[in-house]
């Protein structure tokens, strides 16, 4: 997901973009894509993906047979297939059209945004009557270190969490929406909505702890500016790339709801 939120913590134009989204698209595009295949996603759909990224999910989706409408406010790194169209958008400010999408999928974009109840119901109105919105969210409030080589290992670790923790807050995110969001859903007008938390144990060779050590370059001058040294860093990186490092990722919500017929 991209945006230009002020305070917004990732730079979709920064050297480290690219590594961002391979390492989201390993750790998380087997949940997304399994639920998605769920709905019975095909030819003849007409899709939307917001806050695109790196193209995985949108891509996936074209392969299927769907038209699939990409956006995002920084698109350079979705690249051309047959069958996506990929439109620079603001979802916040831009406008959707109404009632045209039989599937709309936004995965970590609502919680990053401070408008994420307007920006729902900007989505739900987007859905022809029966269309599907899936959402997949993180709640970032779990997440405890299980076995760790030294005892600087974890305290490095958890430190580390509790300064992305700090930065998500500044920025305005909701570091909790994924437990949320099935409710704001419901409210929302959606019916038959199904939350489906996924919890995983992490170590070394985790995709998803390869994401967070990514972080400790990507994000370090603000990880700095909220505390940590790059003496932390170093440990923590230590700590994430050992492999005695055992850690329960944080819980991760894909949620699916349906616009009434």
């Amino acid at each position: 997901m991209t945006t230009t939120r002020e305070g917004y913590v990732f730079d979709n134009q920064s050297l480290h973009a690219t590594e961002q989204h391979r390492c989201l698209a390993a750790a998380y595009d087997p949940i997304t894509l399994a639920r998605l295949e769920s709905t019975g996603v095909g030819a003849g759909w007409r899709c939307l993906e917001v806050g695109a990224g790196g193209g995985s999910v949108a891509r996936w989706l074209a392969d299927r047979g769907a038209s699939v409408l990409a956006t995002d406010i920084k698109p350079e790194h979705i690249p051309p297939a047959e069958g996506l169209t990929v439109l620079r958008h603001d979802v916040v400010h831009d406008p959707l059209p109404a009632a045209e999408f039989d599937l709309v999928h936004a995965r970590l974009v609502l919680l990053h945004l401070p408008e994420r109840e307007q920006v729902l119901r900007k989505l739900v109105r987007s859905l022809k009557p029966g269309g599907v919105l899936q959402l997949d969210e993180f709640d970032l409030d779990y997440g405890p270190v299980l076995l760790a080589a030294h005892p600087e290992h974890a305290t490095a670790y958890k430190e580390f969490l509790a300064a992305k923790e700090r930065m998500f807050d500044a920025a305005g995110a909701d570091r909790r929406w994924g437990r949320r969001a099935a409710a704001s859903m419901v409210a929302a007008g959606l019916v038959d909505v199904d939350p489906v938390p996924v919890v995983r144990q992490w170590n070394a060779d985790s995709p998803g702890l390869r994401l967070l050590a990514h972080h400790t370059h990507h994000l370090r001058d603000k990880l700095l500016a909220a505390g940590l040294t790059d003496t932390g860093l170093r440990t923590a990186r230590a700590a994430m790339t050992h492999p005695a490092f055992r850690a329960t990722s944080c819980v991760f919500y894909t949620v699916q709801g349906r616009r009434p017929a």
